[in-house]
């Protein structure tokens, strides 16, 4: 059982220290890397690009932002509709991204949730072999979804690209390489290669999402875990959108594993609530060039173990994880989300 378990990410809880010591005693025999629950503005993923990075940017203007609520400025979108929308401002050729390693914000929560880590492993909390884990947009997700015009989009993705790969360069240079893991988190690429954005050719797809890979993958020194999660959306409600089969998640992970110039540690793969083998058929075809594969099979728990089976007829061996985060989830439901995690590991 061991390693057998994969935390994706977010925790409904407000500080890393807490995260730290809810999951790290009782989870931690059975992860290689925890993140600090992606506690703060980060709980809402992207979104806080949005309202600390894009909107006020001087070659971007925000087109829409959510509605106020009684007056007062609302960040946090309700829906899909009430998100917000930026357009590159006429003249600019290239959006670009200040104060490099630092604009993001994602180095220096990075940096002090680790030493909070650190000093948890220190206690004992955290076993000694399990990792530090960063979880990070990848740049498509983080920008195509909220750039109002298309044609915008090669105008701020390699600028956007540059900034994660300064972010990393300043994690990787403070933070002890052996004791860290970086995770690419793919939901906005998953949905292109599924056809599912309008206004774009499926058929570019695949090459339209491993371009950034490889350019950031190869920046990670080989010290460093490296592992990818893909995602069907949270937004809304889960999932945002729910294929017939894992063939073009399997084709992304593929594609990303190829990608990266590197050795991948990692590769999540999200499943709906579904016995059908037709789903899970296409993991046949999966190339994870030894990295370990991780279902998101931890949700609706009665139907589990029952689908469990089902995947392991097309792919004898994985670990497993929840289909994402579940930082937006109430806190009241973080001893079910435990109990489900200990009782789908041990059903291994």
């Amino acid at each position: 059982m061991h390693k057998e378990l994969m935390l994706v990410g977010s925790v409904p809880l407000e500080t890393a220290e807490e995260v730290f010591k809810e999951f790290g005693r009782p989870l931690g025999p059975y992860l290689r890397a925890m993140p600090d629950g992606e506690v703060g503005d980060r709980r809402y993923w992207v979104v806080r690009m949005h309202f600390q990075v894009f909107n006020g940017h001087r070659d971007l203007q925000t087109v829409r932002r959510p509605e106020p609520d009684d007056g007062v400025e609302r960040l946090i979108p309700r829906d899909a509709k009430d998100g917000w929308f930026f357009k590159v401002r006429e003249g600019v050729d290239c959006v670009r991204f200040g104060h490099p390693g630092w604009r993001l914000g994602y180095a220096r929560d990075a940096i002090n949730s680790y030493a909070i880590f650190r000093t948890m492993k220190e206690r004992g909390v955290i076993p000694a072999s399990v990792r530090f884990q960063v979880s990070l947009p990848l740049a498509n997700s983080a920008v195509s979804s909220r750039i109002f015009n298309i044609e915008d989009l090669p105008r701020v993705r390699p600028g956007f690209t540059e900034a994660l790969k300064a972010e990393v360069a300043k994690i990787v240079e403070t933070i002890p390489n052996e004791d860290l893991a970086i995770q690419w988190d793919a939901s906005w690429e998953l949905t292109d290669v599924y056809g599912a954005v309008p206004g774009l050719d499926p058929r570019d797809a695949l090459q339209r999402n491993v371009e950034q890979v490889r350019s950031l993958a190869p920046a990670i020194p080989e010290k460093v875990a490296l592992g990818y999660h893909l995602c069907f959306g949270t937004f809304g409600g889960w999932p945002r959108f729910a294929p017939g089969n894992l063939g073009q998640a399997v084709k992304l992970g593929n594609a990303f594993v190829a990608a990266s110039g590197r050795r991948v540690d990692w590769l999540h793969i999200p499943a709906l609530d579904t016995i059908e083998e037709a789903f899970y058929r296409p993991l046949a075809d999966l190339e994870p060039g030894g990295a370990r594969v991780y279902l998101g099979l931890i949700h609706s728990m009665d139907t589990y173990q029952a689908r469990l089976a089902v995947a392991r007829k097309v792919l004898p061996d994985f670990g497993v994880a929840a289909y994402c985060g579940f930082g937006r989830l109430p806190s009241t439901e973080l001893p079910k989300i435990l109990q489900d995690h200990l009782d789908a590991v041990h059903a291994l």
